[in-house]
Parts: structure tokens; C-alpha cells; sequence
């Protein structure tokens, strides 16, 4: 049977922090040379804090606050409990006096939306739904579902029926639902980032499913982060150096539905179907939240558009990694 529960994608690992470190799983602090860290599970991720902070029982007390701020956008942003905000939206297609954090992300997200023509589309939930539900059948067709199953989930998909004010969020089509599983975890890691940067912290690395540093290292270098080959599980496909930007990754290996990676969790709004162009795409950018959505809708654009888009923004670099391996980078 298909775990449903499996994350979209898990395809950024830290590499060369500070000597000596020590990462403790099951949610636990661990204390090493300078810095505080702490590992555990949030969104749907495995997720770090690594704290530079000279009070060190401050900085244990700024990550229970920060891991409460991020538990507490679980409560808005996560699939996977039935009483989230998303949930109820996708359960009654409206959400009255909606919290703050929700009204921004989605705003956020129908920008993202506008800017990449669609490809970024927070309504694409119909389709994973078809897809889960298709592979956990007995037998499963290996071609995936029906045209005609394929098309009436289609008809639920667009940004056009989702609906957002201050007062109210509201899906206007029968049977529509949103994921904001390409946006939520870079949204937390900005939040937590400023829980931090208004506690006077200056130097930082915060991954809460995608990265983001503020500042440089201790010593003055770079962060150095690697990025995991999505086909060669504990390998690397490079590596990127962060000083006060974030970067994410987005690939379709990262959540297959069968085994030849032909149904992926990716999916082109206008299709439905799952794309094979890239390998991995990862985006840098001064916000974890912007790289999160680019990094998903460049995985589903043609590379003129791509570019197009990379030379509107600021401190922005798309990595390309195509299916036959070629590495193409972006710069704004």
C-alpha cells in the first residue's frame, strides 16, 4: 500500500558545519563547541537548528520558541492533521476570520502563481489525491489513472478558484483542495528566522525542510550546504555556500507513487501529468519562502521561461539539473 504520509520531497542535507558537531535525533538538544543544535520532525521533515549564542541557556530557550512557533503553523499549514486550517478549508471549501499566517501564505502563493504562469499552483491537491488513490488500488493500471479520471480532477485545479481576504478563504470549485506543501516549510523557516534575527542572533543556519542562514559562519565563512543526488541515497549533487540566503530543492524522486518515477509527486497544472525534464532543481534566494515556491515551479517550466523569471528577481540563482545530467545555473 502507497504511505500517504511520505513527504514531497527530502533533498537537502547540511554538510561541513562546525567540528565537532553533534546531531541528536527523537527531538532533542545537543550541545557542541559553540553552538546549540537541535533535530527532530516538523512538516513533514526532518528539520535542524544550529544556534551561535554566548548565553547558552538563552539559546536552548530561543529553540523551544522557535519550535513552538513552528508546531504552531503545523496547526495552520499541515495535511497531515485532520484539525489543520488547511484541512478544514479542503474539507468545508471555506474558512471564516482565517488566521493571519494564512491569509499571507496563500497570498504568497497566488503571487508565486501569477509570476511563474501558473506553474507554482497551490490547487494541485485533486491530483495527488487521484494519483494516491489510483496506486493504492489492487492492480493499478501502470499507465496511471483514466483520461477521464485525469480530466474531472483538472476541473478542480486553477488558481482562479481559490479565493482569499482577510475575512475569509473560500474554494469555489466542487471537490477543489489545496497543498501548500511546496511553500509552507520555506514560510517556517522565515518565521523562524525572524523569531531569531529579532532575538539579535547574527549567525544562523535554520533548516526547517529547506535552509537558510543568517550571516556567515562563526569564523566568516560561507555555510556550506549540500545538496543530496536524489538517485543516490547519502550522495551528494553539489554543494552551495549560503550568507543570509536560503535555498531549496525540489526534485521528483523525492516522492515516486511506482517505481519506474514516471508519477511523481510533482504535477503540471495544465496536465496533470508528472514532468521529466530535470533531475533536481535548487534555488537560491533571500527568502527560504521564495526559494521553496521557485525550486517547486521551475521543476514544471520550459528553461526560457525559467530564465525569464530568475531575470526579474534579486539575489536569485536557479541550479538546473537536467534528466540527461547537465548542470545549467541561473543567475539574476
Amino acid at each position: 500500500m502507497l504511505n500517504k504520509n511520505l513527504t514531497r520531497r527530502r533533498m537537502i542535507a547540511i554538510a561541513a558545519t562546525a567540528a565537532g558537531s553533534v546531531l541528536l535525533s527523537g527531538g532533542r538538544i545537543a550541545r557542541a563547541n559553540d553552538a546549540v543544535r537541535w533535530r527532530g520532525s516538523a512538516l513533514g521533515a526532518q528539520v535542524s537548528l544550529e544556534i551561535y549564542h554566548p548565553d547558552r541557556a538563552q539559546a536552548e530557550r530561543l529553540v523551544r520558541e522557535c519550535l513552538a512557533e513552528v508546531r504552531r503553523l503545523e496547526q495552520q499549514f499541515s495535511l497531515y492533521q485532520p484539525d489543520s486550517a488547511i484541512c478544514t478549508l479542503n474539507r468545508t471549501g471555506m474558512l471564516v476570520a482565517p488566521a493571519p499566517d494564512m491569509v499571507s501564505l496563500l497570498k504568497r502563493s497566488l503571487y508565486f502563481s501569477e509570476l511563474t504562469g501558473g506553474a507554482f499552483d497551490p490547487t494541485v491537491q485533486p491530483l495527488w489525491s487521484l494519483y494516491a488513490n489510483h496506486f493504492s488500488s489492487d492492480r493499478p493500471d501502470p499507465n496511471g489513472p483514466s483520461d477521464a479520471l485525469l480530466a474531472e480532477a483538472l476541473a478542480k485545479v486553477g488558481r482562479e478558484g481559490l479565493l482569499v481576504s482577510d475575512g475569509r478563504v473560500a474554494l469555489v470549485k466542487h471537490g477543489a483542495a489545496i497543498t501548500l506543501n511546496g511553500i509552507a516549510q520555506g514560510f517556517a523557516t522565515d518565521r523562524v528566522v525572524d523569531t531569531l534575527r529579532q532575538a539579535g542572533l547574527s549567525t544562523t543556519l535554520v533548516d526547517m525542510g529547506e535552509v537558510r542562514a543568517i550571516g556567515a559562519r562563526p569564523d566568516g565563512a560561507a555555510w556550506h550546504v549540500g545538496l543530496a543526488d536524489p538517485d543516490r541515497p547519502g550522495a551528494l549533487a553539489g554543494t552551495v555556500d549560503l550568507v543570509d540566503r536560503a535555498v531549496a530543492t525540489t526534485a521528483g524522486a523525492g516522492f515516486r507513487f511506482e517505481a519506474t518515477g514516471r508519477f511523481t509527486h510533482l504535477f503540471d497544472p495544465a496536465t496533470g501529468r508528472s514532468p521529466s525534464a530535470f533531475r533536481m532543481v535548487s534555488v537560491v534566494a533571500p527568502t527560504a519562502t521564495e526559494a521553496d515556491a521557485l525550486s517547486t515551479a521551475f521543476s514544471l517550466m520550459p528553461l526560457p521561461h525559467i530564465r525569464e523569471v530568475v531575470s526579474r528577481r534579486q539575489g536569485v540563482q536557479a541550479r538546473l539539473v537536467t534528466s540527461e545530467g547537465n548542470l545549467l545555473v541561473y543567475d539574476s
